[in-house]
């Protein structure tokens, strides 16, 4: 399955983790932490309480999941082990030595950032060159070929342009997303109108 143009390209770039080692801490960074920079973005989007920027994150949140769902089919039927358990590699994160193909930090961060994009999102140019520097830091840190990278962008994209024209496109999904914004937004209201109420003082 392993190509060895995909193990030259990986070791080109696994190997730069010597020749620019001023720029680990940096490929770290996006290896391991960078997601939550997404996590957080999903949050301010959604505490905005813009019904928009709501439905984009349901939108990012399915597409997400969808992804996950299809890395751990292919995970099972294509199953690859991880670059540093069959060769010598700089590995720069600690990582479990499960599938490596395809990567789940691309699925979720090309689902994510493909959303942004689909939905006019300011800074879309921003969360693309991010999901990229994802993707490239994986293999830096020695933890994904090329093609598990690749493979992940293009399932995390997919989906993303998916549920998008889903919920363009059919009632049922766009019925079903309304009625759970709907939802929640009445249990916000109320839970906002509570705290907020004045409390009764004691006669």
């Amino acid at each position: 399955m392993l190509s060895n143009l995909d193990y030259q390209i990986f070791h080109l770039i696994n190997e730069q983790a010597n020749s620019f080692s001023a720029l680990n801490g940096l490929m770290r960074f996006f290896a391991e932490d960078a997601q939550y920079v997404f996590a957080l973005a999903l949050l301010l989007y959604w505490f905005s309480r813009n019904k928009l920027n709501r439905k984009m994150v349901l939108s990012a949140a399915v597409s997400a999941s969808l992804g996950m769902g299809i890395s751990f089919i292919i995970g099972h039927l294509m199953y690859r082990d991880r670059p540093f358990v069959t060769h010598t590699v700089i590995q720069l994160i600690k990582h479990p030595a499960n599938a490596s193909f395809p990567s789940d930090h691309a699925i979720g961060a090309f689902a994510l950032a493909v959303t942004f994009w689909l939905y006019g999102k300011r800074f879309k140019m921003f969360w693309l060159a991010a999901a990229l520097l994802i993707g490239f830091s994986r293999i830096w840190a020695g933890v994904h070929y090329p093609s598990d990278v690749a493979a992940g962008a293009l399932v995390g994209a997919l989906c993303a342009v998916s549920t998008r024209f889903m919920l363009l496109r059919f009632k049922r999904p766009q019925q079903l997303a309304d009625s759970c914004l709907e939802l929640y937004e009445k249990a916000e209201h109320k839970i906002w109108n509570k705290s907020t109420k004045p409390q009764s003082e004691d006669a």
